[in-house]
């Protein structure tokens, strides 16, 4: 579970609470006006939701893709678009 903290109490983030995400791999959630508004979060953590968007990405650009080919069009490289567009 991610430990709660208030805007006020991180400005940034104070020391202490740096010293816990990094060493202790601890989650600090921030409030503003009682509402969770962002998260201090150890990289490593934050790593691994940038790899699962970026799979998921990936998913949803062959379905795309996929789909794309079974209405019949067809698609076309960077570097061709760029070439055509004069980019």
């Amino acid at each position: 579970m991610a430990r709660l903290t208030s805007a006020r109490k991180t400005p940034p983030a104070p020391p202490e609470t740096l010293d816990r995400v990094v060493r202790n791999r601890e989650r600090v959630i921030v409030r503003r006006q009682g509402r969770k508004v962002a998260a201090i979060v150890p990289i490593e953590d934050l790593a691994a939701l940038e790899e699962m968007e970026d799979r998921q990405d990936a998913r949803d650009f062959h379905a795309a893709k996929k789909q794309w080919g079974r209405q019949g069009k067809r698609t076309v490289s960077w570097d061709k678009l760029k070439t055509e567009l004069g980019l």
